[in-house]
Formats: C-alpha cells, sequence, structure tokens
C-alpha cells in the first residue's frame, strides 16, 4: 500500500457503545471509517487511506466467553488468535477451533476474510464453524444474526465485514481434537529425493485421510559462499504417532517419516510451532530445475503450499462467499519479509515476490487465476473515489469471491446504499455500472 495517510481521529472503544457512536458521528460528518481488529491487513486496508478517515480501533474489545455446555464461545473482535488459543486450551484439552497460525492476527477480520488454518481439512475453514455474529450497522444498530437476516449473515462471514458493518463479536462452535495430536517438521535433500517426494505430494496431500493435514515449503536458504532451496514438510495429525506412522507407510512412504521425526503434544502446543522461523531449517536442497532456479534467483520469497480436500471439498463453494473448495489441490501464499527501511528497499521485495508469482502462472488455474481475500492483494485490481467503477470492482470481486460476488453486491446495495463501509476493494454497489459519468473503466 503507497500514499499518504490522513488520519482525523484514532478511536480506541472500550464499549460497543463507542463502537456505534463512532459509526454515526463517521457518518454525519461524512468521515471514512476504517475498522482495524490485529492490523495484519497485508495492503494496510485496516488503517491506511488517501483520504481523511476515522480509525476505529478494537483492540479493547477482546473477551472471550465459553459456554461449556454448547461447546460454543462468543469472541470479540479485538481478541487475537493466540488470546483464542489460550482461552480454549483453559477450558478444555480436547476442544479446539479452525484458524491460522500466526498468533497475533486478529479475530474481527481473520473471520471475516475466511480463516484459514491446519484444522480445515477436518472441520473446514473458521467461517464454517460461526454460529452467530453481533455487528454494527450503518445506522449505529447491533445487530445478531436473527436480526440482520440470512445474507446479511452469509456475506460477513468470508466476503469481508469491513463491506457492510463493524464486526463486534462471533459466536463459533468448538470442534473436536484428541487429547494429545502429533506434529512433525522434516526437509529433504536432493540425495533424499526431495523432487520425488514433493511430486508424489502434489498428487495425494488433497486425498490423505481428513485427520492429517501436511504443508510443503519451499524457500532459499544459504549454505557457505551460496544459496540452495530447502523443502520442509510441515504437518498436523489428530492422532498418536504410532496411529501416523502406520498411516504414512501405508499412504505416503516416499517421505520416510521416523519416529524421531514426530513429537505428541496438546492441540494447543502444536500452535507454537507453525510460524516460520529460519533457526530451524536444518535440510538444504540444490537442483538445476528452474523452479529451484527461479526461488535462488528471487532469493527472499517464501512459499506455502496448503492441500485441501476432505471437508473443503464437501462444503459447497456457494455456502460462504469463500468459493474456492472442491476441485482445488492446494492453495499457494507467497512471503517475503524485509527489515531495511526505505521505498527503494520496499520496491526490491515486492519486486521478487511479484517476479515469482508471474513465474508460477502456468503452473496455477487460471480464467481468472483466483485469490483469497486474506491475503489481500491490491495488484489483481482496486477502485478509488475518483474511480470507483462496478466493472474495475468486478475485476477482483471475481478472483476473490467468483459466481459468489454477484450476491455480495446485492447484499451491499441493501444494507449499505450510500457506500460508507469502503475501501480499495470493497463490495460495490449494484448501480456502479448504472452511472456512466462514474464508470471511466
Amino acid at each position: 500500500m503507497t500514499g499518504p495517510v490522513f488520519k482525523t481521529l484514532i478511536i480506541t472503544a472500550l464499549h460497543e457503545s463507542h463502537v456505534q457512536a463512532t459509526v454515526v458521528c463517521a457518518r454525519y460528518h461524512t468521515l471514512e471509517l476504517k475498522t482495524r481488529s490485529g492490523g495484519h491487513d497485508y495492503e494496510g486496508q485496516s488503517y491506511v487511506s488517501n483520504n481523511q478517515f476515522v480509525l476505529l480501533d478494537m483492540f479493547n474489545l477482546r473477551c472471550i466467553t465459553f459456554d461449556h455446555e454448547s461447546e460454543t464461545a462468543w469472541v470479540q473482535a479485538g481478541a487475537t488468535l493466540r488470546e483464542l488459543y489460550r482461552g480454549i486450551a483453559d477450558n478444555s484439552k480436547i476442544l479446539a477451533f479452525p484458524v491460522g497460525v500466526c498468533p497475533t492476527i486478529g479475530t474481527g477480520g481473520h473471520f471475516s476474510g475466511g480463516g484459514y488454518g491446519n484444522l480445515m481439512r477436518k472441520y473446514g475453514l473458521s467461517i464454517d464453524n460461526i454460529i452467530d455474529a453481533l455487528l454494527v450497522d450503518i445506522n449505529g444498530r447491533i445487530l445478531d444474526r436473527k436480526s440482520m437476516g440470512e445474507d446479511l449473515f452469509w456475506v460477513i462471514r468470508g466476503g469481508g465485514g469491513a463491506s457492510f458493518g463493524v464486526i463486534l463479536q462471533w459466536r463459533i462452535k468448538l470442534v473436536a481434537v484428541p487429547e494429545m495430536v502429533t506434529y512433525f517438521k522434516v526437509g529433504r535433500t536432493i540425495e533424499e529425493r526431495a523432487t520425488g517426494i514433493v511430486h508424489r505430494w502434489m498428487h495425494i496431500a488433497h486425498n490423505l485421510p481428513e485427520a492429517l493435514f501436511i504443508r510443503v515449503q519451499p524457500q532459499v536458504v544459504p549454505a557457505g559462499d551460496h544459496k540452495m532451496v530447502n523443502v520442509s514438510f510441515i504437518a498436523l495429525y489428530l492422532g498418536s504417532t504410532e496411529q501416523l506412522l502406520r498411516l504414512m507407510e501405508r499412504l505416503f512412504p516416499e517421505l520416510e517419516l521416523r519416529p524421531e521425526d514426530c513429537r505428541e503434544m496438546r492441540w494447543v502446543e502444536s500452535t507454537l510451532l507453525w510460524p516460520i522461523s529460519r533457526a530451524e531449517l536444518r535440510y538444504l536442497l540444490c537442483s538445476t530445475g528452474p523452479q529451484c532456479r527461479k526461488m535462488i534467483e528471487v532469493e527472499k520469497v517464501i512459499m506455502q503450499w496448503n492441500p485441501y480436500g476432505e471437508m473443503m471439498s464437501r462444503i459447497p463453494e456457494t455456502a460462504t462467499p469463500f468459493p474456492h473448495r472442491s476441485g482445488f489441490k492446494f492453495l499457494i501464499q507467497y512471503i517475503v519479509v524485509w527489515f531495511e527501511d526505505g521505498n527503494e528497499a520496499s520496491e526490491k521485495y515486492k519486486g521478487l515476490v511479484r517476479s515469482m508469482y508471474e513465474f508460477m502462472t502456468p503452473f496455477v488455474n487460471n480464467l481468472p487465476r483466483e485469490s483469497f481475500l486474506n491475503y489481500r492483494d491490491l495488484e489483481i485490481g482496486n477502485t478509488t473515489d475518483a474511480y470507483r467503477t462496478y466493472s474495475g470492482a468486478r475485476v477482483y470481486g471475481m478472483k476473490y469471491f467468483k459466481d459468489n460476488f454477484e450476491r455480495l453486491v446485492r447484499v451491499k446495495t441493501a444494507v449499505d446504499p450510500g457506500d460508507f463501509f469502503r475501501n480499495l476493494q470493497s463490495v460495490p454497489l449494484n448501480t456502479w455500472h448504472l452511472d456512466t459519468n462514474n464508470d471511466k473503466n
């Protein structure tokens, strides 16, 4: 995200009524409103704008309330995933929730964009396990699922809540996990047939039992005076090491998993082991193939390949706005991290990840090349106040939501006809394409 920042006011709400008042006042004074939950939006759309705006920061609203009898919880939008992990663990050894693995992400934005994690092959996404919500609408009213209606409840689960209101709380249905789960992270060198193992993974990972999630993570690491590509296989299995080893021997013997590679622990302990840590990299892979040469060229770009299948294939793509379900083998996330200051460094590293993304074009789905809202990317299309066109919004909308985009537009037009809740990739109104003066694309 580039451009100036014109914050007029920062509101750190201490009570839900403060959120209501902020919405009403910002709308009355025609100020743009940005709502920040954890601040992890990749393009800064929760806290940056080229216009004057009010920043509504939800970090004080972070309570989590559990109902043991129904195995549910109300989670305020400012709570982080770490706080949700700990809250669940403090209440049960055999319950969990399908969420991502970055502990500092805020639940407000994470859930409204889909919520993606290593339990998805067993239980789907976060949004597939949300049963109610509280939202402040354009009139400052607090609505629950019953009062907002099923259309609005549908759109905020994967369609981006920031286009429709301010999410206050989510009611989630917790899911069952064994008291002990198994985690492993292993790497394979070229001498250990890593290329063949990855190829095998690409064909079977989405068909493995739903209790097993194996991520592949190739990245470049230094090796003396040159660079090599490391491929890690990182997994969570909802069962014992003994069960996992038998399963792997039968279905994925190429990995040659050993008992010493595996660690049994509680589910909450496994959540600490997924964030990227270069200190844990041990195995180096060298190859002369074009993919490895490209990775060495871009160097700091990391790819994470996350397998689909099982529950992800069984849920219809129209069940929520998130449509990337059946027919997909895995999703790729492209990551680059840098610590240098300045625009020159920023452009350098963004150029590297663009280069890798473009290189992968022949190997991924196209027409259109689909994207995940939680991995927001303004370069796939965006709109501005001067050029807010339906056709422009449809470019990114179809990539994020496919045919669900049209339903999102209908609901947006009904609940926010003045387009108060907006950002550079918000859901448009269905009247935009009728305005010939506005349609400049």
